[in-house]
């Protein structure tokens, strides 16, 4: 069967999603059209194609444990120098999803794995493009802010064009929903430029 690249994240809802990612291609941010605005919960983990039922009931049984929180982003921060990252930060709601990445990531799981950097909830606005265009997102998002009510997370695989697609949403309380659903009601802010 092979392998197959997946990643497990909470998806950051419309109207906030577009709008960030689109704030991304902005930047010159050459993947940004092929990664959905997120809070990473796994990062890009390889995985053998015949593992994704083990790796679905292990989400099932982590969401069924998770209960709704709020999230709310709030400015921007950087990992730079040590990663060429630029991000909105995550105020409220980082404790659920340190909870959450560790569950999801437990040794006793399919998805079982060590970061490479200890784990910081954020939204990645700019990944490795130039210094200017970076601290451009880090200045024109600084008072960016959104709040959503967080009820659950995806899995999401990245096929061969690099693109990354959600193969399933696992809500809070153990409900598996179609990766159609409709996103929670969010609000959030933009300052103008």
């Amino acid at each position: 069967m092979g392998t197959v690249t997946i990643g497990v994240s909470i998806a950051v809802p419309e109207p906030h999603g577009s709008l960030l990612q689109e704030r991304r291609a902005g930047f010159g941010d050459p993947a940004a059209h092929g990664i959905p605005t997120h809070v990473t919960l796994l990062p890009p983990t390889e995985v053998d194609a015949s593992a994704l039922p083990a790796v679905e009931a292990h989400l099932i049984s982590v969401a069924a444990a998770g209960r709704p929180f709020p999230m709310r982003l709030s400015g921007t921060g950087t990992f730079r120098p040590l990663s060429p990252v630029v991000f909105v930060q995550v105020m409220a709601g980082g404790s659920a999803c340190s909870w959450l990445q560790e569950r999801v990531r437990d040794a006793s799981g399919p998805m079982a794995r060590e970061l490479q950097f200890p784990y910081h909830p954020h939204v990645t606005v700019a990944h490795s493009i130039s210094e200017e265009a970076m601290d451009r997102a880090y200045e024109e998002l600084s008072e960016y802010e959104a709040e959503w009510p967080c009820t659950g997370f995806a899995l999401y695989e990245q096929g061969a064009d690099g693109v990354w697609r959600k193969l399933r949403d696992f809500a809070f309380g153990g409900s598996v929903v179609p990766p159609q659903a409709p996103a929670p009601a969010a609000r959030g802010t933009l300052p103008a430029r």
